[in-house]
């Protein structure tokens, strides 16, 4: 299977600028019990992932736009191709313009 990041970065983040939400997503590999799953996510600029925490391992790569990582005290902002590794703590993800980012999630094996 191939899917191209780029055009679903876009559409997304066309369908989030619309979405009363401020947001879109789909994933692309994976499901919510698998051990790897992959999303492409959208925000709208302004809007943000509620601060959460996942189990295992999540990185964030910016495929379109501006984001910041912030848990706790610390942020780091990014933008196309970079890849943010989140820190094992409670953590949001803000869009600082319209932005789509691939979100990976890699849960621990025992």
């Amino acid at each position: 299977m191939k899917a191209s990041l780029n055009a679903l970065a876009r559409d997304h983040v066309g369908i989030a600028r619309e979405a009363s939400s401020g947001r879109s997503a789909a994933t692309v590999h994976g499901g919510h019990e698998a051990a790897l799953r992959q999303t492409v996510m959208a925000l709208r600029a302004g809007e943000h992932l509620h601060e959460h925490e996942h189990p295992g391992e999540v990185t964030v790569q910016v495929l379109l736009g501006r984001v910041r990582l912030v848990a706790g005290p610390d942020s780091w902002e990014a933008s196309p191709g970079d890849l943010l590794t989140m820190p094992q703590r409670r953590h949001r993800v803000e869009a600082l313009e319209d932005s789509a980012f691939l979100f990976t999630t890699a849960l621990r094996l025992p």
